[in-house]
């Protein structure tokens, strides 16, 4: 059973319920999609992986394998040289070389690559490549590796692509990429004033973005320029790294994107591009790799961590001040890692008005595969840590867990622990109505036996990433037809749709009838990325601005030839006045970054450290069995602030969606490594996704009645809301019913089985 409360708007665009506009040529296989692509000549890659997690490489034997009939040539990074001398990429800083030059960092990095015209050819002369390693000591956990002498990394390289990110430096000699400091207040004096003090560490796992399609590109090569066909998230900044690695022009390299089949992060920045751009170039062939689903665990993940919080309390209930130290793993390459840690950091004393606080965020090299942005860039992570212990300190205080919050959450005009003043963030309407919508004030059944029922609700926010440039172009053609030209990219998301709802709200023109252009950095206009729910608000306002600027053209013309109409469903009219034909165009551009004030270096201070802050709640009622610590979920509640939804339908599937991925992160998602660093579970086999039985039999879902007044019709993103409190959820759930709290994720059954026996002072085996 699903239940869903949502506004509607019966006038307009904005506000209504339509299905997604690529939805026909998904269903129908007719989606575009760049795994279908078949170039003439096009040569397939496979990559040849370390199976080492740290060591220099001494030799590489590549003979057999490129003698093997059908194969076109082997590559190692010393070939990748003769076409890019430097060829190191990254967003944060250039530590990803192309292949593996001199040294691994971790089990799995590409080492060399097989080219061949049948990709099972080039798969079977994978295995004849043999390597030789000198292996060095490795580190594998965060806390460990940031005060560890085993340096991943002799030598960084800032990249100075983003303008938060122009600081850094990295230290020397040690594995820490960033370090992030917040202070405001005086803790020491808070924590000798306090009536309580709580302290716990809790940690999360590695995880997998698990996308239904694998990361793909094809590179072109042409005429001093390259094409490249790629499943990415962030077609702008591709284009841009292509040309800094080759030291060419922007003009030089076109970047198009297909449909993609899902993304949450995995497909940002530069994956697969880079190589294939060497290949491509070297061979002068187009030249295509496609990841396996086992080599997609190899390439980005989330982020493990472990956050070490402190917090005063006093006798009522409020929170004085709070101390958070985050250690993030960002495995053997930083990727956007650094990003994570300053922006996650900041909220990382969660959305509660205390006084006193101190924030100590690091991004940590390790030899593990690299980590980067995942759905709720880290946020997820840290509403486990400060939602748990909220439960954990109402239970001390004997409080109601709902009424602890209310009673410390942030209002409008309050300011957050960076000092900017906390604005339409319906942190109290939010958690007001999960609370009501779960009964949080009635009896309900504890069950019986073996099977007890408990109840566990949490809350979560996070700052949309500032800042960020979005552009659009809308083009009105001599029939009055329209497309929109945007760079956001369609991975399910629904944003076609959105931008479709968007531009036609302004221009009085049905969504259905405006075609929106996918991503062509030869075409589209630059957008940073789609990512951080970001592109509703900054996109939005992009195509919201293009509009406008369409309507001001089209008014200019209507004088010009006379017309008293000057509306976008007159615009084939206006135009056949104007050249005496069907012919021209009007076209509309709209360029939206919003103001952004960067953290003071020394002490994390901003008075306007984003536009906007998304809230979620989630509300759980589990079923624990005592017997085996298997956990079903009863019943789920999610209610969000996005402000006003584009589309009723998308945002319920959104926010569903985020729910259930999850829950999956919360209840059973781990990639487990030996102490070797070995992957031992790398496919769906041993990888568990949440499945249809996994999915609560109620879920509800809602859309709280708040404005964003400085979004884009006063939307503002949603597609992560969802995941911020379930985990935290859970685990208070899981106490109420069988009186254990895990600090660890995930929450697995074995897991609540041994707290349970350690309760009850049973002795149990080491696992």
């Amino acid at each position: 059973m699903s239940t869903t409360t949502f506004k509607t708007n019966p006038q307009g665009q904005v506000g209504r319920s339509v299905s997604r506009v690529e939805s026909h040529a998904k269903v129908t296989g007719k989606a575009d999609y760049t795994h279908n692509l078949v170039l003439p000549r096009m040569l397939t890659g496979k990559i040849f992986r370390s199976t080492v997690a740290h060591g220099h490489i001494r030799a590489i034997d590549v003979s057999a394998a490129a003698k093997l009939p059908g194969v076109h040539s082997v590559v190692t990074g010393q070939d990748i040289l003769r076409i890019i001398p430097d060829p190191y990429y990254g967003p944060a800083f250039h530590d990803q070389p192309i292949l593996a030059l001199g040294k691994v960092h971790y089990v799995g990095e590409p080492v060399a690559v097989v080219l061949a015209d049948d990709p099972h050819i080039a798969e079977e002369a994978c295995a004849l490549i043999m390597v030789d390693y000198e292996e060095l000591p490795a580190v594998f956990d965060e806390v460990q590796a940031g005060k560890s002498e085993v340096i991943v990394h002799e030598r960084l390289k800032p990249a100075g692509t983003f303008p938060d990110l122009k600081h850094l430096a990295g230290r020397t000699n040690t594995n820490i990429a960033l370090d992030f400091h917040l202070k405001r207040g005086d803790v020491d004096k808070a924590f000798a004033e306090a009536d309580h003090v709580f302290e716990h560490t809790f940690r999360t796992q590695q995880v997998m973005h698990t996308p239904m399609e694998p990361m793909v590109s094809i590179a072109e090569p042409g005429h001093q320029q390259i094409t490249i066909h790629t499943a990415s998230q962030s077609p702008s900044f591709v284009r841009i790294e292509i040309a800094r690695l080759l030291g060419w022009q922007e003009n030089q390299v076109r970047v198009r994107t297909g449909t993609l089949g899902g993304g949450f992060g995995a497909k940002l920045y530069i994956k697969l591009e880079a190589l294939v751009t060497a290949l491509a170039l070297m061979t002068r062939r187009p030249v295509k790799i496609a990841l396996t689903m086992e080599e997609q665990f190899f390439t980005i993940t989330k982020h493990a961590s472990t956050f070490r919080m402190k917090t005063a309390v006093r006798k009522d209930g409020t929170i004085t001040g709070r101390e958070c130290e985050v250690w993030w793993n960002g495995g053997a390459a930083a990727d956007i890692g650094p990003r994570v840690t300053q922006k996650s950091g900041f909220t990382a004393p969660g959305p509660y008005d205390i006084e006193n606080v101190k924030v100590d965020s690091y991004a940590v090299y390790t030899n593990l595969p690299p980590a980067g942005a995942f759905r709720g860039f880290g946020i997820p992570q840290l509403v486990w840590a400060y939602e748990s212990q909220s439960d954990i300190i109402a239970r001390a205080l004997k409080m109601d867990p709902v009424a602890f919050r209310l009673k410390n959450f942030l209002r409008d005009g309050r300011p957050q622990a960076t000092g900017t003043i906390m604005h339409e963030a319906a942190l109290h309407l939010v958690l007001e109505r999960t609370a009501s919508r779960m009964n949080w004030d009635q009896a309900f059944e504890r069950g019986t036996g073996k099977l007890r029922r408990g109840r566990g609700i949490g809350l979560g926010f996070k700052a949309v990433v500032a800042p960020t440039t979005s552009v659009a172009m809308i083009n009105l053609s001599g029939d009055g037809s329209c497309i929109v030209y945007s760079s956001t990219v369609e991975m399910g998301q629904g944003s076609d749709t959105a931008i479709a709802l968007m531009a036609g709200e302004v221009l009085g023109i049905a969504a259905e009838k405006i075609k929106v252009s996918r991503p062509d950095t030869e075409v589209t206009p630059y957008d940073m990325a789609t990512l951080g729910s970001r592109s509703t608000f900054h996109m939005g306002h992009a195509v919201r601005l293009a509009a406008e600027d369409v309507l001001v053209k089209l008014r200019a013309l209507a004088d010009e030839v006379g017309e008293a109409d000057s509306s976008a469903a007159n615009a084939a009219t206006l135009l056949r006045k104007k050249f005496g034909m069907q012919a021209g165009n009007v076209i509309g551009v709209g360029s939206f970054i919003p103001a952004y004030t960067p953290p003071n270096y020394e002490n994390g201070q901003s008075d306007n450290i984003t536009p906007n802050w998304m809230v979620g709640a989630c509300g759980v009622e589990v079923e624990v069995d005592t017997d085996t610590g298997h956990v079903k979920i009863l019943r789920m509640e999610n209610v969000v602030d996005c402000g006003t939804p584009i589309n009723p339908k998308i945002v319920e599937t959104q926010i569903s969606g985020a729910a259930i991925m999850q829950i999956g992160i919360s209840m059973f998602e781990e990639m487990v490594f030996d102490e070797n660093g070995q992957l031992r579970n790398a496919s769906f086999s041993e990888y568990k996704i949440p499945g249809m039985q996994d999915i609560p039999p109620a879920m509800g879902n809602e859309v709280a009645q708040a404005q964003q007044s400085n979004g884009p019709f006063g939307a503002k993103g949603v597609g992560e809301s969802a995941t911020f409190g379930v985990a935290s959820a859970l685990a208070e759930a899981i106490e109420d019913a069988v009186g254990v709290r895990l600090t660890s994720m995930p929450l697995k059954p074995e897991a609540i089985y041994r707290a349970m026996a350690a309760a009850r002072g049973e002795p149990l085996d080491t696992p």
